[in-house]
């Protein structure tokens, strides 16, 4: 312990001094705005924080340095000070060459990595012109039907030197093995490619529910993309586990945690079952966090999702590499706190939450635009999202030393708070049979649901501030540019994919579609046959048929 008992005893003793004593008096004087201080997930926020707060911090056990075990400090042992987070803006619209277009502007900015989004018909594995895609084409992402797309999505931008980040889950796999064939095509070996696939099918079950098939098969496709990725693409993470889009839904920050590493720690659970060594793959992984309003609580969440993490793959699943303990993350500004109301206040919201990111030792992250709430991002509101996290790094100070506020009594407690709170959540579903059985039960999803209405309830009754909007309202309309979509790009994916089917070798793709199908109904890795098949010019919407007609599709039972 830092403190021994004679000095905790002196300072209880002074701090009920000071309670009777300056506090009562300044009480008097100036009352306190509210009864009780809350932070955003309702954990009770004390007047004033001491080591009383932290009577039992050990600092090895539970700090310990940069870069060492339980890495609450940070993963890294020079933190910022050597190598800054990846600059990652997430960006896609409309076709594939709109698309690449803003990806060159992004990176002749100051952009370190790509992020893939894509549309909503990609995101369900349709093809853009399937009639369930009609209205959906490009409004949320770029769209991406075969490997043409994807070839002409990353033209003149060399694979073999970028990262690329694909917010993509349930056909993941698909989408994939579309990457490996483009970047195969530009001449770069799949053992050289670096990026992450989000690939976290769990969440979408809970939050995001943009899923296809049932949740088994789905999990088998994950566990597949990890052991084909173990054994061929060893600089990629093939899964990124998501808290993200758990917080975008309603959940409190403690939820978010603690469902993001129950779903982390599921996928180590198959993996093992397919028989992979747990350091084999584990170093790999990788995780995805928001970052929301409330600035210390979202810190404290990360330096207990490094902590736990470290401590679970150590002690419970007996990694013994020191890289299987480390957890990685790409933080994102919560889009869900963004206001259509007054958007340039955005711009002060996302520096508040990329600075919480930073300080909570985030290695990349992406910063929302201001008016996000209104379209998708013009250029000029990216480049100033852009351009905060470029003052953060090279204006603020911050990234002088390592976990600046580290140490601090409030922080500590916070974090140690938010932990004990994680391992509650834990226990809750454990008693439930796991994952699967809590989610078959609806249990996320009503813990989400509930969260979400409390925090709606308090924005409703003026309880929660949310400027702009219940308070410092402005009756004057925002006047800011829109991003307009080139209004040919749907005629030409239409016209693109018609060329592709009449030119491609149809016995060819046929033949490949039979190999994925036969993959899907037995027991080996879909990998190879969805890159044959990408290859042969097989179609997203294609490839996923063959799945739904082997898997079943997935429907969501009522929750009462």
């Amino acid at each position: 312990m830092l403190f021994n008992k004679q000095t905790l005893q002196t300072l209880q003793t002074a701090q009920r001094d000071w309670e009777t004593g300056a506090l009562q008096r300044a009480l008097e004087r100036y009352p306190e705005r509210r009864a009780v201080f809350t932070t955003q997930s309702g954990v009770p926020v004390e007047r004033v924080y001491t080591p009383l707060d932290t009577p039992e911090l050990d600092y090895m056990r539970d700090l310990g340095l940069p870069g060492e075990y339980p890495y609450t400090r940070g993963v890294h042992a020079t933190g910022t000070r050597g190598k800054l987070w990846t600059m990652r803006m997430f960006a896609g619209f409309g076709t594939a060459e709109e698309t690449n277009q803003r990806y060159r502007y992004l990176l002749e900015q100051g952009n370190m990595g790509l992020s893939v989004a894509f549309d909503l018909p990609t995101l369900m594995g349709y093809d853009s012109d399937a009639p369930e895609a009609l209205g959906e084409f490009g409004r949320c992402g770029v769209a991406v039907s075969s490997l043409r797309d994807m070839e002409i999505l990353f033209d003149g931008i060399p694979l073999g030197d970028v990262t690329t980040s694909m917010t993509i889950n349930s056909p993941a796999a698909i989408i994939w093995a579309f990457y490996i064939a483009a970047a195969e095509k530009q001449g770069v070996p799949m053992e050289r490619l670096q990026g992450t696939l989000q690939n976290d099918i769990l969440k979408e079950y809970t939050a995001q529910k943009e899923f296809i098939f049932p949740p088994e098969p789905s999990m088998r496709l994950v566990t597949d993309t990890v052991a084909f990725g173990s054994a061929h693409l060893p600089l990629w993470n093939t899964i990124s586990i998501s808290g993200y889009h758990i917080r975008e839904a309603g959940s409190t920050a403690v939820q978010e945690l603690a469902f993001t590493l129950a779903d982390g720690m599921e996928y180590v659970r198959w993996a093992l079952r397919r028989g992979l060594a747990v350091d084999d793959f584990a170093p790999r992984l990788s995780f995805f966090f928001n970052l929301h309003n409330d600035f210390f609580e979202e810190i404290a969440k990360l330096r207990a999702a490094r902590r736990i993490w470290a401590r679970e793959m150590r002690e419970t699943f007996g990694a013994k590499n020191p890289r299987s303990w480390l957890m990685r993350f790409h933080t994102q500004t919560a889009g869900v706190t963004l206001t259509a109301q007054q958007p340039e206040v955005n711009l002060v919201r996302v520096a508040l939450q990329a600075l919480a990111g930073v300080l909570g030792g985030t290695q990349s992250l992406h910063t929302n635009s201001m008016d996000e709430a209104l379209a998708l991002p013009s250029e000029q509101a990216v480049t100033l999202a852009m351009r905060t996290q470029q003052v953060i790094a090279e204006e603020s100070g911050v990234v002088n030393t390592i976990d600046p506020l580290g140490g601090s009594y409030y922080v500590e407690a916070l974090t140690n708070q938010t932990e004990k709170a994680v391992y509650d959540y834990f226990k809750r579903i454990a008693d439930m049979g796991g994952v699967l059985p809590a989610i078959n039960a609806g249990y996320f999803q009503q813990e989400i649901a509930e969260a979400s209405y409390r925090q709606q309830v308090e924005v409703d009754r003026g309880e929660r501030v949310i400027v702009g909007v219940n308070r410092y309202i402005s009756a004057e309309k925002p006047a800011i540019s829109i991003l307009q979509m080139d209004p040919e790009g749907y005629r030409r994916q239409m016209a693109r994919l018609e060329r592709l089917r009449l030119e491609r070798d149809g016995a060819a793709v046929q033949a490949a579609l039979e190999r994925v199908r036969a993959a899907c109904a037995g027991d080996e890795n879909v990998m190879p046959a969805l890159i044959a098949a990408a290859k042969a010019g097989a179609t997203l919407g294609e490839m996923t048929d063959v799945m739904r007609a082997v898997f079943g599709v997935y429907h969501e039972p009522a929750f009462v």
